[in-house]
């Protein structure tokens, strides 16, 4: 597997911190592996170290509750400081009270989990803000890049867009092998993580707010919206039920909601945001005969990747025309259009028009799948290929 340094470089000036280190991200995105990489690292100086992964159930026998792991850390520790590892540590009951008091140790902790609910009030409480957080997601393109030539294979920037970013899909090596996997990953969350850990009864409506949300990556959205389509289909659903189970998704990171941005602040209270998922595979696997929407993934993707270059983002109502992507970073803000293609005429219009009436204060980029170059006096144009491949803009 390959070394994330892009994540890696941040945490390692926390290895000595008291501070719990906590690392989150969707199932099967890459946590462990980073965390086994800090281990590997660490142990090069000590081996006071402890490490437990409660998906193991023979690890999670040793320590179920908080009591359990604070014995198991006692008896287990050695003199000086020692550096604990506890991997999807929500799986631990009350696991809160036993990371506050391992902290006051001579420890360094590191935690990681599937469910934002890691950083919950209450945790948040009981730390009294002691603890600094990373998000880890799926493989992008650079990435995956070099994770191909590990495994001596090409992957192309269309299988990126088809299928996404999760790393151990490309051990696999036939198609059906790959949905096998990556339904998984979905099934594991939805049913596993969601479904039972929440007691959702109303399984089939929650299942279809899922596939509904999940089908429409990249799109103006609303409670209300996703309330008014269901209930044709489903009676006994209300809005709040919607809103509590998109909620739902957002703390298992399968999907991301990013608000409106206006130059007029008031505006920004309005709600008007767009969903992305942190994973395209999980549009893919809802396309029917292989007709992909890449159209969306698109715009995913290229969202995914501004996000793992450490840019902010909004979307930009410019006078009632969408643009896809205002991207502030480092005092400086881009205006970013997605599209696939802009060769068709009407397309070509759309998308740049899209631009009009903005001063030339700040960059204007429009990224698509077209080799020839669109770039205007006042718009540069970037295809996704030589996107992907750059740091920075």
């Amino acid at each position: 597997m390959i070394n994330r340094e892009k994540y890696l470089s941040v945490i390692r000036d926390f290895y000595e911190s008291d501070l719990v280190k906590v690392i989150t991200g969707i199932r099967r995105c890459g946590k462990s592996v980073i965390l086994n990489t800090i281990i590997t690292e660490i142990s090069k100086k000590t081996d006071n170290i402890i490490y437990l992964n409660f998906e193991n159930m023979n690890d999670f026998s040793k320590a179920s509750t908080y009591l359990d792991l604070l014995n198991y850390v006692k008896a287990k520790r050695k003199k000086g400081k020692c550096y604990i590892f506890l991997d999807e540590i929500q799986e631990v009951d009350e696991w809160q009270k036993a990371i506050k008091d391992l902290r006051l140790g001579d420890n360094s902790v590191f935690i990681t989990g599937s469910n934002s609910k890691l950083l919950s009030s209450e945790f948040l409480t009981l730390l009294s803000g002691r603890f600094v957080s990373f998000r880890i997601r799926p493989f992008v393109y650079q990435e995956i890049i070099e994770y191909g030539k590990e495994l001596s294979k090409d992957i192309s920037v269309s299988d990126y867009l088809t299928w996404g970013g999760f790393p151990g899909r490309f051990q696999i090596d036939t198609e059906q092998g790959r949905k096998n996997y990556l339904t998984d990953i979905e099934n594991t969350i939805v049913i596993n993580d969601l479904i039972k850990r929440y007691k959702i009864k109303k399984e089939v409506l929650f299942k279809r707010v899922v596939n509904f949300v999940l089908e429409n990556n990249a799109r103006i959205f609303s409670a209300r919206s996703v309330y008014n389509y269901i209930k044709k289909e489903y009676d006994g659903c209300s809005i709040n039920t919607i809103i509590k189970y998109i909620n739902y998704l957002k703390e298992a990171f399968i999907i991301d909601e990013i608000p409106q941005y206006s130059t007029k602040k008031k505006r920004d209270l309005v709600f008007l945001g767009k969903i992305y998922l942190s994973d395209v595979c999980f549009n893919s696997l809802r396309a029917f005969n292989g007709r992909f929407d890449y159209d969306h993934n698109l715009e995913n993707i290229v969202y995914n990747e501004l996000l793992y270059r450490g840019y902010e983002l909004k979307v930009f109502d410019n006078n009632g025309k969408e643009i896809d992507f205002v991207a502030s970073k480092n005092g400086k803000l881009f205006y970013i259009q997605v599209a696939y293609s802009v060769a068709d005429p009407k397309a070509y219009d759309r998308e740049f028009g899209a631009f009009g009436s903005l001063d030339n204060n700040n960059q204007k980029i429009l990224i698509t799948t077209d080799e020839p170059n669109f770039s205007t006096s006042t718009i540069r144009h970037i295809s996704l290929k030589d996107f992907l491949l750059m740091n920075d803009f």
